[in-house]
């Protein structure tokens, strides 16, 4: 291995933290891949789940065992370089989403969600932000309400009776 310092690998902050995390998740999901059906046979149920989990165990174990050893890179903080603060804020306005979903409904809280999130992304003009919010939310609606059926949290606007008022008019 070369000495020369661009070369050494280094450890960023939050690496241990993040391969031990790994570890962890992928001995639950092995666990929930046994909880299918055991492991009976190579063609049960849970023979694949149980594969795959087992090779995410054994990588994520190597990948910590090999951050365990690398030194600490410097000069690098972690807020500034794995964390910074447009990321933080993304995850914030998803969190907001996934607590406002049930209450507002899918239409109203993704509305929001969509326009502050390009709005804050892009920084166009709020007119350009409105007409792609819509353009996403009626293709998303259409996609995933009408054609796959899922049903979407319904909250204070009265989806059903605007579809129901919507279909009588094509009879």
């Amino acid at each position: 291995m070369s000495s020369h310092p661009s070369l050494i690998k280094t450890r960023k902050p939050g690496e241990r933290v993040f391969c031990f995390l790994l570890v962890m998740g992928s001995i639950y999901l092995f666990w929930q891949a046994y909880k299918i059906s055991g492991f009976s046979e190579l063609s049960s149920p849970g023979a694949f789940p149980l594969a795959a989990s087992a090779t995410m165990i054994l990588a994520s174990c190597i990948a910590f065992i090999n951050t365990l050893k690398l030194p600490e890179a410097e000069g690098v903080r972690f807020v500034h370089h794995c964390f910074p603060p447009i990321v933080a804020t993304i995850m914030a306005l998803i969190l907001v989403y996934s607590i406002i979903l049930e209450s507002l409904g899918f239409i109203l809280s993704s509305f929001a969600f969509l326009f502050i999130s390009i709005q804050f992304l892009y920084r166009c003009r709020v007119l350009t932000t409105l007409s792609i919010t819509l353009l996403a939310l009626v293709v998303v609606y259409i996609v995933f309400r009408l054609v796959f059926q899922v049903v979407l949290p319904e909250g204070i606007v009265p989806e059903r009776e605007i579809l129901s008022s919507i279909k009588s008019l094509w009879r």
